[in-house]
């Protein structure tokens, strides 16, 4: 065991939530601590891969509005560091016309004024070819969404911490928690000290809440990432400007299916469910329910006639889910200088500027950018309960 060393603040994770908080943490002038179980870049939590969508179109106004700077933060991090992360393309939001899904989507995007194009049966498909639109089906275009780059955004963002002084330490396991005035973190390397924690641990939060005597309502799930093979090159093409999409509610399914044009790997398409089978995240392949493939199987062959409706590639992803899929952004309830940033329940990793700025205000004491009611762990009440 090394001495211990001392620090403003220690982030334990470094996911896209963890990394942005440091980065934050740093630019206040926090001497802080990045620790991550893992050896960088791995492939074992939910902040991998090279695509995610980035979007306005939500069925909360609470969720786009905090888009709003979080576009802006985005964009700020690319002129500093030099590096591309976003690319427009738009999200073609469809749904049964009269559902309550698809409706909220639509009157959240009016609302708030956001550049939307409708698009009607007549002209859908001279603006977006090859995708065959349910009958009874809209169809919203949220202009301004696109792709974020994930890989590399994560690595950009670490990448400025350090160079603000920030010390990220992977490959060490956090093995205890000692709360108090000062906490103390024990690690499979060494032994820390901080001011203030910030939890930012994805599908391990609740193994880590367990040092604190503390657990919350989280389910983790392991979610099969597919791609699909263009029958016909360049068909759905981000090159052909065809749009990020997804599908409130379907024939298929009741939860959304989302899409993203064929980008990363060329020629294939990522179509995937929004929602997979418990798992152990340390055991994640254990788990191998495809019943989430059949339903996109049945999908892609329905609605997508130039995708062939076999994956041709499957890559698996978490998301660790709150019971209402809403955030946990809030300090513990017992120990206000140790913050919780959780159940981000696999539509996170666009809101990673703002959730940063956000843990890192929480963190200093400071009075929160954004009302975080809809994110308060008293929200659970009857599901939080002491580990005793």
């Amino acid at each position: 065991m090394s001495t211990k060393e001392d620090y403003d603040c220690i982030v334990i994770g470094a996911g896209v939530q963890g990394s942005f908080t440091a980065y934050q943490l740093a630019k206040k002038n926090q001497k802080t601590l990045l620790l991550e179980q893992f050896i960088l870049p791995h492939t074992r939590g939910s902040s991998h891969g090279q695509t995610r969508i980035i979007r306005k179109a939500y069925e909360q106004d609470f969720y786009t509005h905090m888009m709003e700077e979080c576009y802006e933060l985005w964009a700020q991090l690319e002129r500093e560091a030099g590096v591309k992360l976003y690319r427009q393309t738009g999200l073609l939001v469809m749904g049964p016309e009269n559902s309550q899904n698809y409706q909220l989507f639509k009157n959240t995007l009016q609302r708030n004024k956001v550049p939307i194009v409708v698009l009607s049966r007549d002209n859908f498909s001279q603006h977006i070819p090859h995708v065959n639109l349910a009958e009874g089906d809209g169809a919203v275009v949220d202009i301004t969404a696109g792709v974020l780059y994930a890989d590399r955004a994560l690595k950009t963002v670490q990448g400025q911490f350090q160079k603000l002084g920030g010390v990220i330490r992977d490959k060490e396991k956090v093995t205890n928690i000692k709360p108090g005035p000062v906490v103390t973190i024990s690690t499979t390397a060494g032994v820390y000290r901080a001011k203030s924690v910030v939890i930012t641990a994805g599908p391990w939060a609740n193994r880590l809440l367990a040092h604190t005597d503390f657990q919350l309502p989280l389910e983790v799930v392991k979610i099969n990432v597919c791609y699909w093979k263009e029958k016909v090159p360049e068909s759905y093409n981000v090159k052909r400007r065809f749009p990020c999409f997804l599908l409130t509610e379907g024939e298929e399914s009741k939860e959304h299916i989302y899409g993203l044009p064929s980008n990363e790997y060329p020629g294939l398409v990522k179509i995937c469910y929004h929602m997979g089978s418990e798992t152990d995240p340390d055991q994640r392949d254990k788990q191998t329910d495809r019943s989430d493939i059949d339903i996109l199987q049945r999908y892609v062959a329905r609605c997508l006639p130039v995708l062939d409706p076999e994956p041709a590639v499957v890559e698996s992803c978490m998301y660790t889910l709150t019971p209402d899929r809403h955030f946990v952004l809030d300090c513990h309830p017992a120990h206000s200088n140790i913050v919780i940033g959780a159940g981000f329940s696999g539509h996170g990793f666009k809101f990673g500027p703002i959730i940063g700025k956000l843990l890192c205000e929480l963190s200093l004491g400071e009075v929160p950018s954004y009302d975080l009611s809809p994110f308060r762990i008293r929200r659970f009440q009857a599901n939080t309960k002491s580990a005793l």
